[in-house]
């Protein structure tokens, strides 16, 4: 069975890339394909503007695009609510620095799901 993932990266993403920081505001996602736990397609998917939707256009955004997991290192309380609503899991990156070695960590079964203490205070702060 076929799963879409989605990390937050910058650019010009891919397997490579650094992981973006706050997955709303990232310039682009990088999709991986694992069939079995092996990558298959790998593909680079520019965000949506923030302002449009706040912190849920994101989310709709990946749904749309068939993702079923989420890598990220960080996100506010209200999008992970969004993802867990639209079923779509999601994971701390950890100690991941590109998005191969958090697919990889992923793919190990190393990461953590997410949880509230792994929020941040999103946009408006804290």
């Amino acid at each position: 069975m076929n799963t879409v993932i989605a990390v937050p990266s910058e650019a010009p993403g891919g397997l490579d890339a650094a992981i973006g920081v706050h997955f709303g505001h990232c310039e682009l996602y990088t999709l991986v394909t694992l069939d079995e736990g092996r990558i298959g397609a790998v593909e680079i998917l520019p965000n949506v503007p923030h302002e449009q939707g706040g912190c849920m256009a994101p989310v709709s955004h990946l749904a749309q695009n068939r993702v079923r997991v989420l890598l990220a290192g960080g996100m506010g309380m209200r999008p992970l609510m969004g993802f867990q609503q639209m079923g779509i899991q999601v994971f701390h990156c950890g100690e991941a620095r590109t998005v191969g070695e958090a697919v990889a960590a992923f793919s190990e079964g190393k990461l953590q799901e997410f949880a509230s203490r792994h929020t941040c205070g999103g946009g408006g702060g804290r």
